[in-house]
């Protein structure tokens, strides 16, 4: 399947440039498979070992990769026209877990009936919640309207 005329072979000895026929020779002397582990390397790089167990080594790597690798949520957070002070801090602490988890946070603040004729009012919460959170998270998305509500979200600062 390797179809270039040279390769480096590495072996517990050390990493030596070959042609490949003389790497193939020298796998099948030991009753082995030629591994092809880097394909993007000049010249590729290969070494002599069991293709099974090299496989299974590479599927064990990656299981491991993906049980430790922890995938962002998009957490919501919402909260009404007229919500006070309080429970806006009591959001925003909240906001600081989830940024804290490496988390995307989506606030929302809706608006029903008369309250929709205020949107500037809602506008100015949804930014001072934003402004309380600058200093450990970035604006993912702009605030926007949505029907009858305003939306932005935050993610985490680098």
């Amino acid at each position: 399947m390797i179809r270039v005329p040279e390769v480096l072979l590495v072996s517990d000895d050390g990493a030596e440039k070959l042609p490949i026929e003389e790497a193939l020779r020298r796998a099948q002397e030991q009753e082995l498979d030629l591994i092809e582990v880097s394909p993007k390397a000049v010249p590729p790089v290969v070494k002599i070992g069991d293709k099974g167990q090299f496989l299974y080594q590479m599927q064990k790597k990656e299981r491991k990769q993906r049980a430790h690798s922890k995938q962002t949520e998009v957490k919501m957070l919402r909260c009404g026209f007229r919500t006070d002070k309080h429970d806006l801090e009591r959001l925003t602490d909240r906001a600081r877990e989830f940024l804290a988890e490496r988390h995307l946070v989506k606030f929302v603040i809706r608006m029903r009936g008369r309250e929709l004729t205020n949107k500037d009012y809602a506008r100015q919460k949804l930014k001072g919640m934003v402004d309380v959170l600058a200093d450990v998270a970035e604006v993912e998305t702009e605030m926007r309207p949505q029907g009858n509500q305003f939306v932005v979200v935050l993610r985490p600062k680098r």
